[in-house]
């Protein structure tokens, strides 16, 4: 089971996800994370992983969706603090975290 709580800061909006991301998972996460891009429309949305110990292939089209849906409404979505074996999924996905980005501008 997964769960995902929300806090807002300024335009940014952070989605902190945690748990396990199967399918079932996937689509009551799907739900929220619209429903909050809908309603709130933040500038930005932050989803951070921090507290996901297992995520599947549904997990990366729930981002994937998450990206197009945010695009389309003018938002910029990012990913953060992704535990290192999520991280490697996430790359082969071509999915981008924030932090390796940080990393490689403080070098």
């Amino acid at each position: 089971m997964a769960t995902v709580t929300f806090s807002a800061a300024g335009e940014t909006l952070y989605a902190y996800l945690a748990g396990e991301i199967d399918h079932d998972a996937a689509q009551s996460l799907r739900m929220q994370l619209d429903d909050a891009l809908v309603s709130r429309s933040p500038r930005t949305l932050i989803i951070d992983l921090g507290g996901v110990g297992f995520m599947d292939s549904s997990g990366i089209g729930l981002i994937l969706g998450r990206q197009r849906c945010a695009r389309v409404l003018g938002t910029t979505l990012r990913l953060q603090h992704a535990p290192a074996q999520l991280q490697k999924v996430l790359r082969l996905a071509g999915i981008p975290c924030m932090e390796n980005t940080e990393k490689e501008n403080e070098q």
